[in-house]
């Protein structure tokens, strides 16, 4: 019985040991300089992270001047994170997308306002039927002027909706694109169950209520 007791409390102390190590990780992640991603041919690039990757890929998508959508994972404290080691929460990470655009026809701004508009703001990790870390909702900042743009925003649908906003602010470090199976989803498999019964109807209420200038004309 004392052996048992014995390997009980080491397992804890190391347990307890590791959650203060990776809880330190984060820290530094919150606390970094930001990195600024250079244009690229006239396009930017701006991340976000907002439940599950399929479905924020098709939004973002949607938005004029928006040219490609990426699925990845950003916001962690391990190097070249996957699908499997994310899902674990233990990596830090969040199921991430890395918007590229053109700035002469949509501003960061506004898709600011396209990432808020496009989910539930008040649910803390996870978005949807999707729960844990890896789903939690993130802004990430490349400078200064785009934090005051986020913070000012978010501070905003607090005093309108009277609630505490989930969305986390972190200063923009490393973005891990995923597996290749994940890219454009939801338009190569719209008829699997996840992206008819979430994907899509999340997708639809985000177009139902933005104005419609913003949104690229639909094509049948």
């Amino acid at each position: 019985m004392k052996n048992i007791i014995s390997l009980f409390i080491i397992a804890l102390l190391v347990s307890c040991h590791n959650s203060a190590q990776s809880k330190k990780k984060m820290e530094n992640v919150v606390n970094a300089e930001p990195v600024e991603v250079p244009l690229e041919n006239g396009k930017a690039r701006a991340y976000f992270a907002s439940g599950c990757f399929w479905c924020v890929e098709a939004v973002f998508e949607s938005v004029k001047g928006v040219e490609e959508s990426i699925s990845g994972y950003s916001g962690g404290h391990t190097k070249s994170p996957t699908y499997a080691a994310s899902n674990t929460g233990r990596t830090g990470h969040a199921e991430a997308v890395e918007i590229i655009y053109d700035p002469n026809i949509v501003s960061f701004s506004i898709l600011v306002d396209v990432y808020f508009a496009s989910q539930n703001p008040l649910q803390v990790n996870g978005q949807g039927p999707d729960h844990g870390s890896q789903y939690r909702s993130i802004i990430f900042y490349q400078n200064e002027a785009q934090k005051q743009i986020i913070l000012e925003k978010k501070t905003a649908l607090t005093e309108k909706l009277n609630a505490k906003i989930a969305a986390e602010v972190y200063p923009f470090q490393k973005f891990w694109i995923a597996e290749d199976y994940h890219q454009n989803f939801e338009r190569l498999h719209p008829d699997h169950p996840y992206i008819q019964r979430i994907s899509i109807p999340r997708l639809n209420r985000f177009k139902a209520k933005f104005p419609k200038e913003f949104l690229k004309e639909e094509t049948h």
